[in-house]
């Protein structure tokens, strides 16, 4: 009689852990076609910041301070990735922007130039609307480079922004279409507000 009872549960236990397993395989399969949903389980998805500009919401665990990223992909790609664009994001906590991040989806060459405390650099030509200029860049080691400031208070205000780095493949040109980006979902989340360069 015991042994009868160890395989009815032993049963049940198999068909339980076969039901979970086809509940989160249906699950997925659902989330799948209703579109891209954020990588971060404490993000919310995308929604539209204006243009073509995305914004994703998350919060803090500990802190419960609200967290902001603003992205915006480029409409050309570079030689090397055919599948993935250029894209720019914004990092923005507590209503001050953290960081900004130029990702090129490509393999940068070498850093060609030293900042002021010694960090790497790469030296990139940036063209925001009728200006252009050079700025150094901080390397980061993920394969991306930080974005100054003042670079970004033109972005934000901008019809056409273009980046021109060096990737292995040689000196190539990110092209962006900034225009449209909701200004004041910038200077809420961010304490951003978009600056003319000078020429």
């Amino acid at each position: 009689m015991k042994r009868v009872h160890q395989i009815v549960l032993r049963c049940s236990r198999r068909r339980r852990f076969l039901f979970l397993a086809l509940a989160c395989a249906a699950t997925i399969g659902v989330y799948a076609q209703t579109g891209a949903l954020s990588s971060d389980q404490d993000k919310e998805d995308g929604i539209s910041a204006g243009g073509k500009w995305m914004q994703f919401r998350s919060e803090d665990k500990m802190t419960g301070a609200k967290r902001f990223r603003f992205e915006l992909s480029s409409g050309t790609n570079f030689r090397e990735e055919a599948d993935y664009n250029p894209r720019i994001e914004l990092f923005c906590s507590g209503g001050k922007l953290q960081q900004t991040y130029f990702n090129p989806g490509a393999e940068l060459g070498p850093p060609n130039r030293h900042g002021f405390w010694g960090q790497p650099q790469m030296e990139v030509m940036v063209r925001i609307d009728d200006a252009h200029d050079y700025h150094g860049w901080n390397w980061v080691p993920s394969g991306v480079l930080s974005m100054d400031k003042g670079t970004v208070r033109g972005l934000i205000g901008a019809k056409i922004f273009k980046v021109q780095v060096q990737t292995k493949g040689g000196p190539q040109i990110a092209e962006f279409s900034p225009a449209g980006l909701k200004l004041d979902q910038v200077r809420q989340a961010c304490g951003l507000t978009p600056k003319k360069p000078s020429k």
